[in-house]
């Protein structure tokens, strides 16, 4: 009989048990592997949002990610000359959204470039923020560092114009940084203060949202690239970092090699001899007369010089060949002085 006693714990746990309304006859109550079973545990569920799917697979994402970094890179060294300023463009994230999250989270007004991007279907969206964009009208206008933002207000005809020059030096890098995908034709159709007026996809539509950071010594702001998934589905196979890639340390074969030896050997060379180079003042120019002698410093025994499409490449000495002037090739220049122009 000593068996069958419960432990004090058996006997506090059957009680709780009663007293929630749990079982309070027969066996399989006061059973004490009933009592102490673990409960089971239930499968992580993962919640998925239909209205943001991910349609953009993260290859894909990874490509777009790479691709604009070195375009933000290209883009500050133009915008930086432009400006005759140092900037800095940094790329802070690349994501995917509805195109109504897209739109409420840009300010108003702002600058809203609806672009379009041949041979793709659809526009693409260049927004710059005020908060950078007044700063560098203020700079283009003759203003210093200190320049500030305006106020909210929508542009003016003569700043649409200067904000049109920044558009086209973003347009050229990004057509440059896509010539390996696509070859864009890119150009600002027209251009919005309000974004919520401008729906060019509906309002649930995936969009890919390229953001970089512009900073401009103490300012900063953001400029924003809105790629509609519509508009790249067609190319999406071609949007992998393995597809567009420059590949780097491969050496050519030798068959590739003989075929650009063959290629090249046909090519037609420009070649000229420079006999002297003087300089004489523009009054003398004018004055010149068939009969006149113009001196320069070489000598009749010094060498010659042969260029190759305004390269020096070698030295010669002048003769005739069946009547004709003609030189004779006497070596190769012994350093390379680089590309030259030929006084006409």
């Amino acid at each position: 009989m000593t068996g069958d006693l419960l432990s004090q714990d058996e006997v506090e746990s059957l009680l709780s048990a009663m007293d929630h309304g749990g079982p309070k006859k027969g066996p399989a109550a006061a059973s004490p592997s009933r009592v102490h079973s673990p409960p089971k545990t239930r499968a992580k569920v993962t919640p998925y949002d239909f209205k943001r799917p991910e349609r953009v697979g993260k290859e894909q994402m990874r490509a777009l990610q790479t691709l604009h970094e070195g375009f933000g890179r290209n883009f500050a060294a133009k915008l930086s000359a432009f400006l005759r300023s140092m900037v800095e463009v940094k790329l802070t994230s690349v994501d995917q959204l509805t195109y109504s999250e897209f739109v409420f989270s840009l300010e108003n007004p702002t600058c809203f470039n609806i672009l379009s991007a041949e041979p793709l279907e659809g526009n693409l969206i260049l927004d710059i923020n005020p908060a950078v964009l007044y700063p560098i009208i203020g700079r283009l206008l003759g203003g210093g560092s200190d320049v500030g933002t305006a106020g909210r207000r929508p542009l003016t005809e003569i700043e649409l114009r200067l904000v049109g020059r920044i558009s086209n030096l973003f347009l050229d890098e990004l057509r440059d940084a896509w010539e390996n995908v696509v070859d864009l034709k890119l150009k600002v159709e027209r251009v919005e203060s309000n974004p919520q007026l401008a729906q060019i996809v509906p309002p649930n539509e995936v969009v890919v949202l390229i953001s970089f950071e512009l900073t401009i010594q103490e300012i900063r702001g953001m400029i924003n690239l809105c790629i509609p998934y519509n508009t790249i589905e067609r190319i999406g196979n071609k949007i992998l970092a393995n597809n567009w890639a420059a590949p780097g340390g491969r050496h050519a074969n030798e068959e590739t090699v003989a075929k650009m030896t063959h290629n090249l050997q046909g090519a037609l060379v420009n070649v000229l001899v420079e006999l002297a180079r003087t300089s004489i003042r523009t009054v003398d120019l004018i004055g010149l007369r068939v009969g006149d002698v113009i001196t320069t410093d070489v000598g009749k025994d010094d060498p010659l010089m042969v260029l190759c499409e305004g390269v020096p490449k070698f030295q010669a000495r002048p003769g005739s060949y069946k009547g004709r002037a003609a030189v004779v090739i006497e070596g190769p220049v012994a350093h390379q002085t680089g590309p030259r122009k030929i006084p006409a």
